[in-house]
């Protein structure tokens, strides 16, 4: 197999989508995100970390020091990203259960629960490289880590945050779509 530069991709840009467990995601790559998936708008320069790891569990044999089998166990699979737009579906979405109302005219208040209830969303990852462009999909999800948010002169109020993905009612954990040429069936 040749090495081919033309098959290195980079993330030049793209957005983070959310809607709540059960919205109908996008089945292609041209149509717009349906009726309910809110996009999350401006993330760190960081982008997205895609994160995908398998666990396994040895079978030894007493006639054996090596495994004579191995076990799958466990399918993780999580998506890190920070917000650094502060608005009602960015906030909502790092302190669970909360909730944004209006107190006054002008003034409104998030009240973050101190018992939060789970969270599922539906999430969505969309991203670009020139012609090239891929949708990850994960029907059901929730953010299961939070890092600090730090208040400083030098830079955004960020929220970070790694979205854990959970299985569907489908075999799959999660569905990647992309245009890419390099990714034809190979014969």
């Amino acid at each position: 197999m040749a090495n081919d530069a033309d098959n290195v991709r980079v993330g030049l840009g793209g957005s983070i989508y959310i809607a709540p467990k059960g919205t109908t995601a996008p089945t292609d790559l041209d149509t717009a995100w349906p009726a309910g998936w809110v996009d999350l708008g401006y993330l760190s320069d960081d982008g997205v970390e895609m994160s995908y790891s398998t666990e396994t569990e040895d079978i030894n044999a007493w006639q054996s020091l090596s495994p004579v089998r191995k076990v799958l166990t466990g399918v993780d699979m999580t998506l890190g990203f920070t917000a650094i737009e502060l608005k009602t579906s960015t906030v909502t979405l790092y302190f669970p259960s909360s909730s944004m109302t209006e107190v006054t005219t002008g003034v409104n208040k998030l009240a973050i629960p101190a018992a939060p209830t789970p969270d599922e969303r539906a999430i969505g990852l969309e991203w670009v490289d020139g012609d090239i462009k891929n949708r990850l999909i994960i029907a059901r999800g929730e953010v299961t880590n939070r890092d600090s948010i730090t208040l400083a002169r030098s830079g955004a109020v960020a929220l970070p945050m790694t979205v854990s993905a959970y299985a569907d009612t489908a075999p799959e954990i999660a569905v990647w779509l992309s245009n890419d040429p390099a990714w034809a069936p190979e014969s």
